[in-house]
């Protein structure tokens, strides 16, 4: 049984960065950060599977990666060149197989909201 407690949200200026974390209990082959902004759907940003293969939304350039500490069992993702439409609730995400779909994804977190101005 996964659980996810997402951190790091917050305000922060166009050109800045974030670093969002994800601390998990327990195992799944994937995991994954989508984001939604108000009145849109939950998009996937990017998944990381068992074996460090990652992935990413179509819609997403190189400003954004994602990392996971096996040792601190967190998931991270950094975002730089932050831009006002990243201003989302970014969501932490584990399911199998991994996809960057919302309805493919098994288990969530909490949320925690970036605004970016």
């Amino acid at each position: 049984h996964v659980q996810l407690v997402e951190s790091g949200g917050g305000s922060a200026l166009a050109g800045g960065s974030v670093r969002l974390s994800c601390v998990y209990s327990g195992y799944s082959w994937c995991m994954a950060w989508f984001r939604q902004a108000p009145g849109s759907q939950r998009k996937g940003v990017t998944n990381i599977n068992g074996i460090g293969a990652t992935s990413y939304g179509n819609f997403m350039n190189d400003r954004f990666t994602i990392s996971k500490d096996k040792a601190k069992n967190t998931l991270y993702l950094q975002m730089d060149n932050l831009e006002p439409e990243d201003t989302a609730m970014y969501y932490c995400a584990a399911g199998d197989p991994c996809s960057l779909t919302a309805s493919e994804m098994s288990t969530w977190g909490q949320g925690t909201q970036v605004t970016v101005s």
